[in-house]
């Protein structure tokens, strides 16, 4: 017999709101149990995913200008930045793309979840920062891909850690939940 105990939030009680599904006082049988886990909950299923997928996005958003630094260091030997191009390329688009839209709609499902407190709302214009970087890096990519890009391997060096800077701010938001 396994028992799922709420989700007890120190500032501001927000109850979840479809509590008897996600949370509540249920018995549950012990086939959906392993060492006290509760495998049915979609809020926790969904979490997982979100956060799988947000490292995954994140890992892209840090290699990427690393890769277009040295691409940009090696503009002169064409077969290497064959190379870096489609490295560039599928890390975009394969990683990238699919990564970004799974962690925004996982998010807004957990932020519907959960209720979209002052602390939130500020996590998603972060992570809508974010996006607009993911995109500018899109545009870099194209522009590397015609070979008409004129920006220094100093400036993606620079441009690389503003992901890592957002991440900072948005895990304060997650783990401290400050109340404004």
């Amino acid at each position: 017999i396994c028992w799922v105990q709420p989700s007890i939030r120190s500032r501001n009680q927000v109850w979840l709101r479809n509590r008897w599904q996600h949370w509540g006082y249920t018995h549950v049988n012990a086939s959906a149990c392993f060492m006290d886990l509760v495998f049915y909950s979609t809020y926790n299923w969904i979490k997982i995913i979100h956060i799988a997928f947000m490292v995954a996005w994140m890992a892209g958003l840090l290699y990427l200008p690393r890769l277009f630094v040295y691409h940009q260091e090696n503009y002169k030997n064409k077969d290497l930045t064959t190379v870096f191009k489609t490295m560039e390329k599928r890390l975009y688009f394969y990683i990238m793309n699919p990564s970004i839209f799974i962690v925004w709609f996982s998010g807004l499902y957990l932020g519907y979840i959960l209720g979209f407190d002052t602390w939130l709302i500020i996590k998603i214009g972060l992570v809508m920062l974010m996006s607009l970087f993911h995109i500018l890096l899109g545009k870099h990519l194209n522009d590397l891909k015609k070979d008409n890009l004129d920006l220094s391997a100093r400036y993606f060096r620079m441009i690389n850690e503003i992901p890592f800077i957002i991440l900072i701010f948005i895990l304060i938001m997650v783990i401290m939940k400050p109340d404004f």
